[in-house]
């Protein structure tokens, strides 16, 4: 009986350590991690269930738009301008930031993945 409550309060324990613990987040892929405290990312695009969402954005110029893989599987933002410097592979929970210094639209897609688009429109 001792060894029983010994046991489960050692599991509890390790619960709530897990719980209230911080995990460590991955090294950015290429350009920039996700944008410091106190500062805010123009847009914010999720890519997850092998979509970016959502697949347009719009931004103003000078302005950042993030990317964060939430698949396990690897994705990459890769725009088809050359202008705008493009990812990398993405691991899951990985972000990546583009600046946009000029107008126009920008269309980008996974390399991995070629089914998957979007476009940024920069005003």
């Amino acid at each position: 009986m001792r060894i029983a409550m010994t046991i489960a309060l050692t599991a509890i324990v390790a619960l709530v350590a897990a719980c209230s613990g911080s995990a460590a987040s991955p090294a950015p892929a290429s350009q920039a991690a996700s944008a410091p405290a106190g500062s805010a990312a123009a847009g914010a695009v999720t890519i997850q269930g092998f979509a970016f969402d959502p697949s347009s954005s719009t931004a103003t110029v000078g302005a950042k738009v993030t990317w964060t893989n939430k698949d396990d599987a690897p994705h990459t933002v890769t725009f088809d301008d050359a202008s705008v410097t493009s990812s990398g592979n993405l691991a899951k929970d990985q972000t990546f930031e583009a600046t946009f210094s000029k107008a126009g639209t920008f269309t980008y897609k996974c390399t991995i993945h070629p089914s998957m688009t979007g476009d940024v429109t920069v005003s």
